[in-house]
C-alpha cells in the first residue's frame, strides 16, 4: 500500500519559517517528480513546487519563489519543503504528491500526480 505522510505543519508568526517533510512508503519514487501543493479554505488546490527525480531541477509558483525551497532525499524516500519569510496568505493545508509520469515530468497540475498525502496544516499569524 502506497502512503505519503506529511509532517511539520503548525502555527507560526509572519516572517517565520517551517520545514515540511513527506515520507513515502510502499514503493520508491526515485524516478518520479515530487510536488507540493496547497489548498486554502474556499479555494482550489494550487501548485507550490516540484522537484525532478534526481533533485537537480526545481520549479516554484511565483507566489513562493525566493522564499520556499523544495528538496528530496531518495535514500530516505523523503521530500522536503523549507518555507521562510512566511506570510498570512501562505496559510493552507499543504499536500505532497508523487508524479504520475515515471519519466520524471515536472507537472504543475493536480492531474499530473498520482499519489497524495493527507495534508498538513500551516497557519501564519499576522
Amino acid at each position: 500500500q502506497v502512503q505519503l505522510v506529511e509532517t511539520g505543519g503548525g502555527l507560526v508568526q509572519a516572517g517565520g519559517s517551517l520545514r515540511l517533510s513527506c515520507v513515502a512508503s510502499g514503493r520508491t519514487f526515485s524516478r518520479n517528480a515530487m510536488g507540493w501543493f496547497r489548498q486554502a479554505p474556499g479555494k482550489e488546490r494550487e501548485f507550490v513546487a516540484v522537484i525532478s527525480p534526481g533533485g537537480a531541477v526545481t520549479h516554484y509558483a511565483d507566489s513562493v519563489k525566493g522564499r520556499f525551497t523544495i528538496s528530496r532525499d531518495n535514500a530516505k524516500n523523503t521530500v522536503y519543503l523549507q518555507m521562510s519569510s512566511l506570510k498570512p496568505e501562505d496559510t493552507a493545508v499543504y499536500y505532497c504528491a508523487a508524479g504520475l509520469d515515471s519519466r520524471g515530468f515536472l507537472g504543475r497540475r493536480v492531474n499530473d500526480y498520482e499519489y497524495w498525502g493527507q495534508g498538513t496544516q500551516v497557519s501564519v499569524a499576522s
